[in-house]
């Protein structure tokens, strides 16, 4: 499985001035300067708001309040947005951004990106079409004689964007990261996890009854006749498939999901697919080996298949195609696929408006293309040097927490500076452009172009097997809102528009930037050193450098983080789940502690400044709470409990509760409702 970790979700001049210190403190600090900015930054008067505040809460007894209470108690979620907080407003600034770009490209026929966008925003064109775009599909599903033929099909439609029984594609091998490999993983479910299919609990028992009324509204709309029950059987075979899927927590471990298979072992090792059939079609035929991700689930998954009536299968590939293709087609199948996993499964009553939906999609389909006009536009060179620089403190910073741990031994840390001396930081924009040249944009056809831009990818992706590794490619755009570490590849990415307030602000106080920015980095930069990421070696191979004596003392540090996270309950009886969440909660901890060391860094020795009544270290740990302000709507809150690897935002804010430096830099004290015994609070890096 590709092992990807997110982080979610002007001139620089001045910024890169004020981050470039890296020098060690060599006088005793002198009496802190009251000092501010001298320009404007894009939030408050030194890039923190302030009015946010709720400085009546006691920062001990609930710091997330205290950061942001104020701000909670005024701000109303939109009515398209399942949730908000810093990211999503972010992503609607970059939304707007891609909007301007968009627009104007529109204006010129001829232009891919202008006359995708201009094809999806001819709403009435959509609508006139109805269902005719999908039509051929649905009826060549229809016409399939057997399950051979029908898997065929599936076959076809997954490169064309539409999920099938598993999930496939090209990725490198672990443990041979030169080389790219085709993989499998479990798939097949419409829901967001298998607790939503097999938990007791009556919020998803609820959610299952509407799932099915969902099925049966989608069946009916593709002309399928006596949809209700034909949906209740679908239902039970993704129920089926469910049982059989491993769950989050066993699906993250490195080592259980890499599984290599020859081509003969499928129909061994998961009889009763037609697999020959089914690899001709997605153009692996020749491949000598896979990797299964999820052995027992695969096989799981094509026992049932085997097990199922056809007319069944047929319509859970109808429902699939409807499923992926729905946001392109008319109102009536927009609407009722909106009207579930936009509002049972998120709690947003409005779908956002149309032109938002067409920037994501052209985004998502040209990327790159997008990527140039947006970076050429909004990202000036001056935000990357800074950005860059930034990167090398969060770096040096982490080398010398090397140096300093007292639980990893000599050996491994040489080889742990080598992982670190060995990376790639990728920062705004990728250093080589994608060539769209062979993709085919028609101005008055969307679903057309939305799976003429699918099979493009497929054939790129699938074009790897067999050649080198190109180091080159991003896996995000430059507009997303968001940052990765990929430890195959030894690289940590930053897209050019996260590079933005409020978590990067030229203008603003660098102890916000570091407490923002500086966090998210030093967050993924840790990622390659996580409970999973430690697991790559500094050529980005799965393999086992750390001595057991390394483990046992790291997993005793871990185990603890999870015991911590298990305890959280953002919903009355839902649990945060420490062992899904414990990378991202343990990438947090890692991020707060390199960026407050490469903060003070940065200060060469002299005292940081108090700004706004505020110290430093008190700046720099609001930073960070600001950028995870967040607002959900309950269904949002409870899905992502459940099936997400990331906790809910204040509960990253409350890492703050293992950080000694926070209870100094607030006076927090024994009997504050956040306090932790100094032996409580857990300290890996």
């Amino acid at each position: 499985m590709k092992r990807s970790y997110l982080i979610a979700l002007a001139s620089a001049g001045a910024l890169a001035t004020a981050i470039a210190g890296t020098g060690v403190a060599k006088t005793a600090p002198k009496a802190a300067a009251k000092a501010a900015p001298a320009a404007k930054p894009f939030i408050g008067s030194f890039g923190l708001d302030t009015d946010g505040m709720d400085k009546a809460v006691t920062p001990g007894d609930d710091f997330v309040k205290y950061a942001g209470g104020a701000w909670e108690a005024k701000t109303e979620i939109p009515a398209d947005k399942a949730s908000w907080g810093a990211f999503n407003a972010l992503g609607d600034r970059s939304l707007d951004q891609t909007h301007t770009i968009l627009e104007a490209a529109a204006k010129a026929p001829g232009s891919k990106i202008g006359d995708f966008y201009a094809s999806f925003m001819d709403e009435a064109a959509v609508n006139a079409k109805g269902i005719a775009p999908i039509k051929p599909w649905l009826a060549e599903i229809q016409a399939a004689g057997d399950k051979t033929a029908l898997a065929v099909e599936m076959a076809k439609l997954e490169q064309q964007g539409v999920g099938g029984l598993f999930r496939g594609g090209v990725q490198q091998d672990d443990k041979a990261p030169e080389n790219y490999i085709f993989g499998f993983s479990q798939g097949g479910i419409g829901l967001p996890d298998r607790d939503y299919y097999l938990k007791d609990d009556p919020k998803l028992a609820d959610t299952r009854v509407k799932y099915q009324a969902y099925q049966a509204q989608m069946l009916a709309l593709a002309g399928i006749e006596n949809a209700p029950a034909r949906a209740a059987a679908v239902y039970a075979f993704e129920k089926q498939l469910a049982t059989a899927h491993w769950d989050r927590i066993k699906s993250r471990d490195s080592d259980l999901t890499y599984n290599k298979w020859a081509m003969a072992d499928f129909a061994a090792k998961a009889p009763g697919f037609p697999w020959d059939a089914y690899f001709k079609t997605v153009g692996t035929a020749g491949q000598a080996d896979f990797l299964v991700g999820m052995p027992s689930a695969v096989t799981g998954e094509a026992q049932a298949y085997a097990d199922a009536p056809l007319q069944m299968l047929q319509d859970f590939l109808t429902l699939k195609v409807m499923r992926s293709y729905a946001g392109y087609l008319a109102k009536p199948i927009n609407d009722a696929n909106f009207a579930f996993y936009g509002t049972v499964l998120s709690g947003a009553p409005q779908q956002p408006v149309r032109w938002k939906r067409a920037v994501g999609t052209v985004g998502q389909a040209l990327g790159e293309d997008v990527g140039k006009s947006y970076v050429a536009t909004y990202f000036p060179p001056a935000t990357k040097a800074a950005a860059d620089q930034l990167v090398k403190n969060i770096i040096a910073a982490m080398s010398t927490r090397l140096d300093n741990l007292t639980w990893m031994a000599p050996e491994t840390k040489v080889k742990a500076h080598a992982k670190l001396a060995a990376f790639t930081p990728k920062i705004g924009y990728p250093s080589q452009w994608r060539d769209y040249s062979a993709l085919t944009i028609k101005r008055d056809d969307l679903v057309g172009n939305v799976a003429a831009a699918n099979v493009f990818e497929y054939k790129r992706d699938l074009a790897k097997l067999g050649q080198p590794i190109d180091r080159t490619e991003w896996g995000m755009t430059p507009m997303t809102v968001n940052a990765y570490a990929n430890p195959p590849m030894n690289e940590i990415v930053f897209p050019a528009a996260i590079l933005q307030a409020p978590f990067f602000d030229a203008k603003a106080d660098p102890a916000i930037n570091y407490g923002a920015i500086g966090v998210v980095i030093g967050h993924e930069l840790s990622h390659h050193f996580d409970d999973q990421g430690r697991k790559y070696d500094p050529t980005g191979k799965l393999a086992d450098w750390w001595t057991a004596e390394d483990v046992k003392r790291f997993t005793a540090m871990t185990d603890q983080l999870v015991k911590q996270y298990d305890a959280y309950e953002p919903l009355p009886g839902l649990h945060i789940k420490g062992g899904l969440t414990l990378g991202e909660n343990m990438a947090d901890l890692a991020g707060l502690a390199l960026a407050y060391d490469a903060y003070h860094r940065s200060l060469g020795g002299k005292p940081a400044p108090v700004i706004g009544g505020l110290t430093g270290d008190q700046r720099f740990y609001l930073g960070y709470a600001q950028v995870w302000r967040i607002k959900f709507r309950e269904p949002a809150l409870r899905s992502q409990v459940i099936s997400n690897e990331h906790s809910p935002g204040p509960f990253r804010t409350a890492e703050v509760r293992n950080v000694d430096t926070w209870y100094k830099a607030f006076g927090v004290k024994p009997g504050d409702k956040m306090y932790l015994a100094p032996g409580d609070r857990v300290k890996v890096w």
